[in-house]
This record gives structure tokens, sequence and C-alpha cells, in this order.
């Protein structure tokens, strides 16, 4: 047994004071990522603050009709919650697409987004890992990777982030919402996770002490259709092979407007910038659509066994693309 500290938060302030306080302090939410590392050794906090009593388990439209959902909000209710559907559809069809009712049950939004990877060998405390022990190497590379990085990683890290609800966030530009020792601020959803880079161990721009309290979305534009699909193993409980995230505006048969992210190629959502430059003012036909989807993989670098992610990739994101362009009898 390896013991630990019990905190039960009344309040925000409180929860950041004692996480500054104790180095190794981590937050509780819906434990279920924290705890499985925890049982498995690879983590070992001091303290556990438990956030579960917070008040940020409410979701509220705002008057500009974007959505603030709070850090606590189970993501069976985000799910299932009208607005989300009716407005982000992608959201909820991201949330449903994620392990299984029991632990939709359970899982919060603050702890979806600080999932930490499934890489086998970041799980098995018996291996080295860059990301778990800084400095011991990364088997990965030449080891097991089928499933791992073809965007993004580096000589320290091919780990990939396994939310399906973040994908779905960075498409729709939303912001996570810190509160810290050193006050509250904002951070685009696309550019809360970090790549690799030299410093794998670091998941996230989260500062020491830092809570997330919220996660706000957008307006949803007029027009636009969402739509989230993911390629995986096995029908259910299974995590992304590749994932997309959409968000597309058509007009006359021209794209307006388009957002689109990937889950499963890389260690943070991979928001597609150079696709979503080929879309803007083109024809929204399936060459467009492949022609996009090819500028933004011309970057990835698969290892030995996960090539044929990108051709994974491709195909679904101009599957999901054609869906949404499509004429609302035909999709």
């Amino acid at each position: 047994m390896k013991p630990f500290g019990y905190l039960r938060a009344t309040s925000v302030e409180e929860a950041v004071r004692a996480a500054a306080g104790q180095s190794g302090a981590r937050f509780l939410g819906g434990g279920t990522n924290l705890v499985d590392l925890m049982k498995l050794g690879v983590e070992t906090p001091g303290l556990l603050i438990d956030v579960t009593r917070l008040p940020l388990d409410r979701i509220v439209e705002l008057p500009d009709g974007g959505l603030r959902i709070g850090a606590t909000v189970r993501n069976s209710d985000l799910a299932a919650a009208v607005p989300v559907r009716d407005r982000y559809p992608v959201l909820s069809q991201a949330l449903l697409a994620g392990a299984s009712g029991q632990l939709r049950n359970i899982a919060t939004t603050g702890g979806n987004l600080l999932q930490r990877t499934r890489c086998l060998y970041f799980q098995d405390i018996t291996k080295p890992c860059n990301k778990r022990a800084p400095g011991t190497g990364c088997p990965a590379r030449e080891g097991v990777h089928r499933d791992l990085a073809v965007l993004g990683h580096s000589a320290h890290c091919v780990a990939t982030q396994p939310s399906d609800m973040s994908v779905a966030l960075a498409a729709l530009d939303a912001e996570v919402h810190l509160h810290g020792p050193d006050g509250e601020r904002s951070v685009p959803v696309a550019e809360f996770h970090r790549l690799p880079g030299d410093s794998p161990e670091r998941d996230t721009v989260i500062r020491p002490g830092e809570l997330i309290t919220a996660v706000q979305l957008p307006p949803a534009g007029p027009g636009a259709r969402s739509r989230y699909r993911k390629a995986r193993d096995r029908a259910s409980f299974a995590f992304a092979l590749v994932s997309v995230a959409a968000v597309l505006e058509v007009r006359d048969g021209t794209v307006r407007r388009a957002a689109l992210a990937f889950g499963g190629l890389a260690h943070r959502p991979w928001r597609a910038r150079a696709a979503e430059e080929v879309l803007h003012g083109a024809p929204a036909t399936e060459d467009t659509f492949a022609r996009a989807a090819d500028a933004e993989l011309a970057a990835a670098r698969p290892l030995r066994d996960n090539g044929f992610k990108v051709t994974l990739a491709r195909n679904l994101a101009v599957a999901v693309l054609a869906g949404l362009a499509a004429p609302a009898d035909d999709r």
C-alpha cells in the first residue's frame, strides 16, 4: 500500500491552495483514469483533492448563444444535454463514442481532458518510458506502436492523447478555463495539450496548482453542420485508431467555413489547419476534401507498423466531410 492524504475541497480556492501547497497533489473527479493509474503504480500522489462537491457541475447557456460547461459535469449528462445535442452534435457524438455507459456516468469534463496516454509502456512500470520517467527512453518507437502517433511525435515519445471529447472540443474552438494560485486564465482546447518535444512528461500547459473549472463553447455558427466519427478495433470500449471531428458550412456548393480535428494521430487533438486552408472557399466536392486531407497528412511520419493510420485518416476525413456537405435527403 502507498499511503496518501485525502481532502474534500469545499471551494475552488481551497482546492487550489491545497494543490499549490503540496508537490504531487492530484485533483480527484470521477477518478476513472487517475485511480486506474494509481493501481498500476504509474501515479503515486501524496494528496488527493476531491473536487466533486464543488459548484462546477452545471451547463450554463450564455447570452451570446455559447455554453459554459462545468468541470465536474458528467460525460453522460453532457452528451444528453439538449443544447449540446441540438447545437453541437459533434460533441455529443464524441462523448457517446467513448468508454462505456457506466464510465460515462462517472467521468467528468475536466477529467476527460486530463486523460493520460494508453501506451503500453507508459502503463507498465517495469518498462522504461520517458513520459513516466524522463530520460529512460521510448521503447515504443521500435516496439509495439501500432496504435501510436504519426503526427507531431518526437524521438522521446510517440504516445497519443486518447480523449474523444477533446477532439470535438478542438474542432469547436472551445476554451478551457483554469483557476490557479495566480488567478484565472483560459486556454484554447487546441493548445491545451502539448506535443512531446524534449519534455514528454508534461501532457498539458496546466501550471502547478491549477484546476480546470469549466470549458466554454462559442456560439454555434448558423448553417454549420458537425459530426464525429471514430475508427477502432471493436465497436465499443476501444480507443480510436483514428477519429475525425468536423464542422462544415456550405453555401451554394462552396465551403464557407470548415473546422477539422483528428484524434488518435498525435500527442494532442490535431487541429487540421492546413486542411482548413484548402477547404475554405473551395467547391464542396470529394476531390476538394481529399486534397485537404492530403495537405494535412503530408506532415505525417509513421513508424514501422502504423502507416495504415495515414490512409485511414484520409478516408475517414473525406467520408465525414462528404456526409456533412451532402443535401439533407442524401445524408
